[in-house]
């Protein structure tokens, strides 16, 4: 048996590259002004080198640097965005808002919030391929309707939702979209190029440090999405978001995104052929992929093995891989799994199913034999 266990749960386990952490201790111990300083050098360059970042990732996006503020990450970026536009549908008469059953809780509980104000919440389940398409949100689309909020990548099955043609779609209409892009940023980065209003990212998805993110918020022509901020205190990122910037993580998103942006083709390479290797040597055993194959990641698998139990499978192969059922924020419940629930698929298939998501250098470290053999031997003992 390997000593070695693999990490193919990305969400929680990717390592931050070591160029970032250098980056980081950098402004961390040794240039450690506030950029909100005007008074002293330390203050000044730590204001330039932000501004250099803040322009390098706006651009990544076809964005301007005005247009991007940083936060914590996705999640803060998705309630500022959901929750930060309802004020505004209020005034309007405008409570109604569309989005899918396959949604990170990032968004779904904002909604759910919502909705327990009043907010009309029109939730769409995308069926056994988990991708919704644009003629089902285009269908839901009324007068008062605020947002669509769709994900990017679904961070358990690794369906690609069509944002780009939905953004295209709204622009014309005055429905904003929002987009959580926690799975997509820097991998599917030409999509988050289109019209899309709000882009919700968050750094630890690409070799970034944890703790820092952003929120692209693009405008339409000369008027700006109407926001209205969720905490007050300082107006550092556009009166939205107040508080002294992490300059070290900001530094550090910035080298991460840099980076990656170099090695993503490589990346998407490594990460096809380790799936492929998988998935062959998982021909021994008996097992269905869920969700849309052909509108897919490269990184992420769900996975749902005949006759198993999931959460006595992973404890079989702890000893080979870091595994989940699901998401990473949700992976210590053993409720079933809302997005495959929303997906339509048999009870025992959506609580039986693994989710296998990978940095591809970290899956490197997997014996695929010996990981197989554990499944295949362990289906052979449950059905003998």
């Amino acid at each position: 048996m390997s000593n070695v266990v693999a990490y193919l749960d990305a969400a929680a386990t990717t390592r931050v590259d070591p160029q970032v952490a250098e980056v980081v201790l950098h402004w961390m111990t040794e240039e450690f002004g506030n950029s909100g300083s005007r008074t002293h050098e330390y203050g000044t360059r730590a204001k330039r080198a932000v501004a250099r970042a803040r322009e390098g990732l706006a651009h990544s996006l076809s964005a301007r640097p005005d247009e991007l503020i940083f936060t914590s990450g996705a999640t803060e970026s998705n309630n500022i965005s959901i929750l930060g536009l309802a004020p505004h549908g209020e005034k309007q008469g405008r409570r109604h808002i569309v989005s899918s059953a396959v949604e990170h809780k990032a968004v779904l509980e904002p909604l759910e919030h919502l909705g327990s104000q009043g907010f009309e919440i029109d939730l769409i389940s995308p069926g056994p391929s988990g991708r919704v398409s644009v003629e089902a949100v285009q269908e839901r689309l009324r007068p008062d309707t605020l947002l669509v909020s769709l994900m990017h990548v679904n961070n358990e099955t690794g369906v690609i939702q069509p944002i780009t043609e939905l953004a295209e779609k709204l622009r014309e209409t005055p429905t904003y979209l929002h987009v959580d892009a926690a799975q997509g940023y820097g991998k599917l980065t030409e999509d988050l190029r289109a019209p899309i209003d709000l882009i919700s990212f968050t750094g630890h998805k690409i070799g970034g440090p944890k703790g820092i993110g952003g929120l692209l918020v693009r405008r339409r022509g000369r008027d700006s999405v109407p926001l209205t901020p969720l905490m007050y205190g300082g107006g550092q990122e556009r009166k939205l978001r107040p508080g002294t910037l992490p300059i070290p993580l900001v530094m550090g998103l910035a080298k991460a995104a840099e980076i990656f942006e170099k090695e993503r083709k490589q990346w998407w390479s490594d990460a096809e052929d380790f799936r492929l290797q998988l998935l062959r040597s998982l021909g021994r055993t008996r097992f269905r992929v869920n969700g849309d194959q052909e509108n897919s990641m490269p990184h992420i698998l769900n996975l749902a093995f005949d006759d198993v139990d999931a959460e006595a499978l992973i404890l079989q192969l702890k000893d080979y891989a870091a595994v989940a059922t699901g998401s990473a924020c949700t992976s210590a419940s053993y409720t079933p799994s809302h997005v495959l629930a929303a997906m339509d698929l048999p009870e025992h298939v959506a609580s039986n199913s693994l989710r296998l998501s990978w940095f591809p250098s970290q899956a490197q470290e997997l014996d695929i034999e010996s990981f197989t053999d554990v499944i295949a031997d362990y289906q052979a003992g449950v059905s003998s």
